[in-house]
């Protein structure tokens, strides 16, 4: 441990006072990394030299804690900025090799590593940090990217169903496009939850534009519709299309157990209003 505590105090010593030294061979690893410094800077504040230093000094201290918690936000910061992995690993790994061809020059100075279990003892201590800061940088930046994806499709999804109210509580819900077990669930929760929310009392349900629906879903869509019925609102289903009403005949299915069955959206809002 001795050869480690050595080599850790002569290397930082050697960064502290050799930045630029330090700087220049870093760069000259990364070279895809090296020509957009600037701009990974300019966009999301992150300085890669300042960070680095910081890597290899968590590293050689074993300051696991700190470690563990830089690499956490680091990720979150490249996800933030969507800053590709392909350079993070480029970056790191350059990292790795500057702070290796710096130990051999201090050694080859000074002297210092005097057999193969020190230097295999220090290769194992510093590049397992050096990679359990990978390990958790990618975990994080993964993290950051699935929550952001989840977020927007949700919010995909509710546009997805748009309610929109007619008049104080009555309201028009256009489907369009392909309604799939998924979607119908989607559909649900929105529907339940507006119904309750905006104290809906007619829900005009409009599927003209709907391309297709299962049997499966079409089953779905019934509950659906028990559950309007059940919180004290009035469905109007509109626009239904030809082979969907067969669909729902040949399997015995009847919408109009909760809910009335109208011709066209705009018959039935004239109608209405």
């Amino acid at each position: 441990m001795n050869t480690i505590m050595y080599i850790k105090d002569e290397l930082k010593n050697f960064i502290n006072e050799n930045g630029n030294t330090f700087n220049q061979k870093l760069l000259t690893e990364a070279t895809n990394v090296s020509i957009k410094i600037t701009d990974i800077l300019n966009k999301g504040n992150i300085d890669l030299l300042k960070n680095a230093k910081k890597l290899i000094f968590y590293t050689v201290d074993q300051q696991e804690a700190d470690l563990i918690s830089f690499a956490k936000v680091e990720g979150i910061a490249w996800a933030k900025h969507s800053l590709t992995l392909e350079l993070k690993l480029e970056w790191v790994q350059a990292i790795r090799r500057t702070l290796w061809h710096f130990i051999r020059m201090i050694d080859k100075d000074k002297d210092i590593i005097h057999n193969r279990e020190d230097y295999y003892g220090m290769e194992k201590l510093f590049n397992e940090k050096i990679d359990q800061f990978l390990n958790n940088f990618f975990l994080s930046y993964t993290h950051y990217k699935d929550e952001m994806l989840n977020k927007q499709r949700k919010m995909v999804e509710h546009l997805s169903v748009p309610i929109i109210p007619i008049k104080q509580s009555i309201s028009v819900l256009p489907l369009i496009g392909t309604i799939d077990s998924y979607r119908i669930k989607v559909i649900e929760e929105k529907v339940l939850n507006d119904i309750s929310d905006s104290k809906i009392q007619t829900l005009v349900i409009d599927l003209s534009g709907t391309a297709k629906m299962e049997m499966d879903v079409i089953d779905y869509f019934e509950k659906v519709l028990a559950g309007i019925s059940m919180m004290g609102c009035n469905a109007i289903l509109t626009g239904l299309r030809p082979e969907l009403v067969k669909k729902m005949v040949h399997a015995g299915i009847h919408f109009e157990k909760n809910a009335e069955t109208r011709g066209t959206l705009q018959e039935t809002l004239k109608n209405i209003l």
